[in-house]
């Protein structure tokens, strides 16, 4: 495969170039070899990228990502590494999951009061919970 520009590796990604230069910046992506002053990025970094955007789309933050490429020993395999991270996400997603479901509860409840100060009142004496 021939190397390919930043620019259609952007287009290739959905991204802009520089994005790219930024996950070089951070570390998350190892800067390219340059041809005539311009990066020219091979498949390996393809590869890299599509590590990356899959992690993005399972909702891990920039940080987690460079956890995953970074932070761990070069032997651990990347099924581990991914679990070592998946676990706390997770949580995190189990209790945002909570969290939806208890304000789409709120949202379907009606309200019988008279007033904004009525409900104020019944909610401190815990007798309406909207």
């Amino acid at each position: 495969m021939a190397s390919l520009s930043i620019s259609e590796v952007a287009r290739r990604f959905g991204l802009r170039p520089s994005a790219l230069r930024y996950y070089e910046q951070i570390g998350i992506l190892a800067p390219p070899p340059r041809a005539s002053g311009r990066r020219r990025y091979d498949h390996t970094a393809l590869e890299q990228l599509a590590v990356l955007q899959n992690a993005r789309r399972a909702g891990f933050t920039l940080a987690e990502i460079r956890r995953l490429f970074l932070d761990f020993d070069k032997s651990s395999p990347p099924a581990d590494r991914w679990r070592t991270l998946a676990e706390p996400k997770m949580a995190e997603l189990d209790a945002l999951s909570a969290r939806i479901a208890d304000m789409k509860r709120r949202l379907a409840k009606t309200c019988s009061c008279e007033t904004l100060s009525e409900c104020g009142k019944r909610m401190l004496a815990k007798e309406c919970d909207l």
